[in-house]
């Protein structure tokens, strides 16, 4: 059995880092990774060669005749081409981003695994990506607000006089958000936040921080059965706009990080809110690759609107990217782990019923197969005669 893990295009991170790698190996493996695939991660070559792996010398060389193929983002398509048919394909694949790349993985003729899609139960947890990234993410976007920030985040009580805390307002309570208020509330700030999920509220209350929403039936029933906040309707919005708008004109710092699964980021701030808050004032959208939360958030830029500044860096958590990519390598180590090696054989021998797979496997054997992008309906659930 033969893992791969090519050098990434398009990200800092890294699919395996070398304990991950030591793992692998320990489960009968044959590690091949592409030399400088970590390096953006500060991840040597020499680093992986120790723990066990073989260095090829490119990414094309490291996936040819490999059983698995750990990415971050999608394989470009010599990458893909140079794989064989049936390799299994794991990593952030973006299935609602680009239909046309999901045709060209069935066409490879591999098995494509989106661990973004990992199903929210409890066995699961340890292979979230989304959470243990949005996790680095949170904590990042409040580095970054704090390193254009012009004043200080806590209070401070001197001879010369008292320095008030920063004020920081966090839009979305998810994994992001919640981390985005320990963070803030570890530099002195003054944190509130709000969220569109009943459950938020006591989350944001036991972090310390004030919770902010509109608390009608629409609010009570705005979660879905897999833990996601729904789209919310145009009359929740507006009333919600309504209340923020004047809580926002007094913050200093305002981090948004509201996403919903397949669907362009729901926008929270107006420019007319952005407009209104005071000068040195700092925005940081995290859902700025998804069309963004904030008006006027452009990603990969710092936005000036006045004397505000709106932060849009894309892929905050690669920001981070040797923690990030820690993490990461960890998630999917499981899920190999987990789902797809017999330990007793040390054998591929792939879970394909497991629920973990059937949620997350995109193509397999030429042609699609998760019912959300083109492949087979589910089949309905057999019935007890009477």
């Amino acid at each position: 059995m033969k893992i791969a893990v090519p050098a990434e295009t398009d990200d800092s991170r890294v699919a395996a880092t070398p304990d991950v790698v030591k793992r692998y190996v320990t489960l009968g493996a044959t590690v091949a990774v592409a030399s400088g695939a970590g390096a953006d991660a500060r991840v040597t070559d020499a680093a992986y060669k120790d723990a066990g792996a073989e260095i090829a010398p490119s990414s094309v060389d490291a996936v040819k005749d490999a059983d698995i193929v750990l990415v971050v983002r999608r394989p470009p398509p010599d990458v893909l081409a140079a794989m064989k048919k049936g390799a299994i394909v794991i990593g952030a694949l973006d299935p609602f981003g680009d239909r046309d790349g999901l045709k060209a993985m069935a066409d490879a003729g591999v098995a494509a695994v989106a661990m973004e899609l990992m199903p929210r139960i409890t066995r699961a947890q340890s292979m979230d990506i989304l959470s243990s990234q949005a996790n680095l993410a949170g904590y990042q976007a409040v580095i970054d607000a704090a390193a254009v920030f012009d004043r200080a985040f806590p209070m401070m009580m001197t001879a010369a006089g008292t320095v008030p805390a920063a004020k920081v307002f966090v839009m979305g309570a998810g994994v992001a958000g919640l981390q985005a208020i320990a963070t803030a509330r570890r530099l002195g700030a003054a944190v509130s936040a709000t969220d569109v999920r009943p459950a938020a509220k006591e989350q944001v209350a036991s972090l310390g921080a004030k919770f902010v929403a509109v608390e009608n039936d629409e609010f009570k029933a705005a979660e879905d059965a897999g833990g996601y906040a729904k789209e919310m309707s145009d009359d929740y919005k507006r009333q919600q706009a309504e209340l923020v708008a004047a809580h926002v004109a007094k913050q200093d710092i305002v981090i948004t990080t509201a996403l919903i699964p397949g669907r362009p980021a729901p926008k929270l701030v107006s420019a007319d809110m952005v407009k209104s808050m005071q000068p040195g004032s700092i925005l940081v959208d995290l859902a700025v690759e998804r069309g963004g939360n904030v008006e006027g958030s452009k990603e990969g830029e710092v936005v000036e609107v006045g004397s505000v500044k709106i932060i849009g860096h894309a892929n905050v958590a690669g920001r981070i990217p040797n923690t990030a990519s820690l993490l990461y390598a960890k998630n999917l180590y499981t899920f190999v782990d987990t789902v797809l090696i017999n330990k007793e054989t040390k054998a591929l021998e792939p879970k394909w019923d497991d629920e973990v797979v059937t949620s997350t496997l995109l193509t397999r054997d030429g042609a699609l197969a998760h019912p959300k992008f083109g492949g087979p309906a589910e089949k309905p659930a057999a019935q007890t005669a009477a």
